[in-house]
């Protein structure tokens, strides 16, 4: 199966994660991403993670985790031979993707006009934490700078915990699919146009757009987003409840969907209880409805009540630790967790995660396993045309 990207070149001068991770998702959709990396050291998060043995072989898990599908190539933009390969580089790819500090490409001597100068169709993507512009555009940024600052800390946690940071680097992640999804809208209007792009893609900014109707009740009706737990603001009841073993997620947002709760809970008085006969009257007493409901989930566990309510259109299931989610039988059926070679000494399969987009009603997986540092070097300079002779003379200039 060809992918959706097949053919698209794009140079991934990204360290860490947000940048990564969007060159990540344009290898999965089949972009060929050369990593761009600093030699002696690479990216930071080859150094990263919760096994020291691979961050000692630079094979770190956070760099692990979006890397696969990749080629390496190890270049000093800073001296005059790194800086030639460089522009060759410029010359024959689709895409410059980096998530240096604004000013930093510019300092090195390729900023936009000068990208755009070799290559006038390149399409240019910057993600940083706070854009390329602003009076808070040369702070650094790392996910969890960008989610107090966002406000997502904010309405995280109970009003006694807030401000709690969210358990994954989802700011990093949100900024690095904006930059795909930037990137690839970039290659359609070229195709069509011939026109290269400048995106400036902002992590503080992806967050934002992406809280939705917690925005928007700020915005819009004036209402002051705040911490509620596990419950949710719009809707009662829905949010997280204690079972007899374990702990159980209900949406029941809709009428008919709290009328076939309490009849599936065998609690169908709740349904006339002039407390809770309206939407507003459950979210004005949620608390009392939530013991009520408690009261009952407390007589079986979290798996049975899934058992019971799944046929009955209410949206409910268990809450579940990230071992039991990547097990799960729909995450298995669905093929999100793929199997590459490992790049370690050790060697053996390393599970890594796939696209969530399928194509043509296939998976999409990474093609081939994460690199090592600079592994490709020689590999890309002979593509430019560099013979022997030259790529001897880079390696003793340290330029490569």
């Amino acid at each position: 199966m060809n992918g959706l990207l097949d053919g698209v070149r794009v140079l991934d001068l990204t360290n860490v994660l947000a940048g990564p991770f969007a060159g990540y998702q344009l290898a999965l959709l089949g972009a060929d991403v050369l990593k761009v990396e600093i030699p002696g050291g690479g990216d930071l998060a080859r150094r990263l993670g919760a096994d020291p043995d691979l961050s000692a072989e630079d094979l770190g898990v956070s760099f692990l985790a979006q890397n696969s599908g990749k080629r390496s190539l190890t270049l000093d933009l800073k001296s005059e031979k790194g800086a030639g390969v460089f522009i060759r580089l410029v010359e024959e790819y689709d895409v410059v993707l980096e998530n240096f500090r604004p000013g930093v490409m510019e300092r090195l001597g390729f900023g936009w006009e000068r990208l755009r100068e070799i290559n006038p169709k390149i399409v240019y993507c910057a993600v940083s934490g706070f854009g390329q512009s602003g009076p808070m555009s040369d702070r650094p940024a790392y996910d969890q700078i960008i989610q107090g600052l966002s406000g997502l800390m904010s309405v995280t946690g109970t009003p006694d915990t807030a401000p709690l940071r969210v358990g994954a680097p989802i700011c990093d992640s949100i900024g690095g699919l904006m930059a795909a999804l930037g990137v690839a809208s970039a290659l359609v209007r070229r195709n069509r146009s011939g026109e290269g792009a400048y995106l400036d893609v902002s992590m503080l900014e992806a967050a934002i757009a992406c809280m939705g109707w917690v925005a928007s009740d700020q915005m819009i009706a004036g209402r002051a987003p705040v911490a509620m737990a596990n419950e949710n603001r719009t809707s009662a009841p829905s949010g997280t409840f204690d079972t007899g073993d374990g702990k159980l997620n209900i949406a029941a947002n809709k009428q008919e969907q709290f009328d076939a709760l309490c009849k599936a809970l065998g609690r169908e008085e709740l349904m006339s209880d002039p407390r809770f006969v309206t939407r507003e009257d459950r979210k004005y007493h949620r608390d009392l409805l939530k013991t009520e409901l408690e009261d009952t989930l407390r007589t079986r566990s979290a798996a049975e009540w899934d058992r019971i309510l799944l046929h009955t259109g209410v949206p409910a299931a268990p809450v579940v630790s990230v071992g039991t989610a990547l097990q799960s039988s729909q995450i298995r059926d669905r093929g999100l967790v793929a199997r590459v070679d490992s790049p370690a000494a050790g060697g053996g399969a390393l599970p890594v995660l796939g696209s969530a987009i399928h194509v043509d009603r296939r998976a999409i997986s990474p093609r081939t396993r994460p690199p090592r540092l600079g592994e490709h070097t020689e590999q890309v300079l002979r593509e430019l045309g560099y013979d022997d002779r030259e790529i001897d003379d880079l390696r003793k200039e340290a330029a490569v």
